[in-house]
């Protein structure tokens, strides 16, 4: 299944503060790696998308990072932690995105019309 980018750039902001809300800190290729997790494989993220978006959200404010090295392999990585207005922002953006979900379960409950074919002549 291929979810439309739409909905991906929607969605990765919550995503992301929810994954360092529930990880306290955590580097990019991790939170790539969880988001992988969470949505069975159905989810990928590139570099592209995913780095561009801590950035913002670092100069929102919602999150800082610092450089660490890894104990296993010695390499630097930079890990972000979210902030208390990260915090601040997750909870707002969880209380639109129920809204959001709420109206289309209300929605989805309704059964769809059989398709017809359009453009054919009888």
């Amino acid at each position: 299944m291929r979810i439309d980018k739409d909905l991906v750039a929607a969605s990765a902001t919550p995503l992301v503060l929810a994954i360092l809300a529930e990880t306290e800190s955590s580097y990019g290729y991790a939170i790539a790696q969880r988001v992988g997790e969470l949505s069975e494989g159905r989810m990928a993220w590139t570099d592209g998308m995913l780095y561009p978006l801590l950035h913002r959200l670092e100069r929102l404010g919602h999150v800082s990072s610092s450089w660490r090295r890894a104990e296993d392999t010695g390499r630097r990585r930079k890990h972000y932690t979210i902030t208390d207005a990260g915090r601040s922002a997750l909870a707002e953006r969880r209380r639109q995105w129920q809204v959001v979900a709420d109206v289309l379960d209300a929605v989805w409950r309704v059964p769809l019309p059989a398709p017809t074919l359009t453009g054919v002549r009888a």
